[in-house]
């Protein structure tokens, strides 16, 4: 029986549910507060709102470049707004280049004494 959008969606849904419920349960107890399950339904939803704006800006970046595929340069031009986050994301996104460049030096010297 193949899963239909809703399906996954609600899926989706549920386990973010679940993700916020436990950040929420582990805060309160380091702090000795409680918070209700309205509370955590609610900071769900505002979540989960932010998620599909955040995909709708994201799609609408990659077609406006007449591409299908959402690269880091969209993900950095959503960050534009907040330019510690943009600096915070574009460092990482170096380091993870330099780790990528530097394995396939790796690999590359070591064909080469095969």
């Amino acid at each position: 029986m193949a899963s239909t959008p809703d399906d996954d969606r609600e899926r989706l849904k549920s386990a973010l549910w679940f993700a916020v419920g436990q950040i929420v349960d582990e805060e309160c107890l380091r702090r000795n507060r409680n918070a209700t399950p309205q509370f955590i339904g609610a900071l769900t939803e505002m979540v989960w709102t932010q998620i599909e704006n955040v995909a709708v800006d994201l799609e609408s970046f990659a077609n406006h470049a007449s591409r299908t595929n959402i690269t880091t340069e969209d993900v950095l031009l959503l960050a534009r707004k907040n330019p510690d986050l943009q600096q915070i994301m574009g460092e990482f996104i170096e380091e993870r280049r330099g780790i990528k460049e530097a394995k396939m030096a790796r690999n590359k010297s070591a064909g080469r004494r095969r």
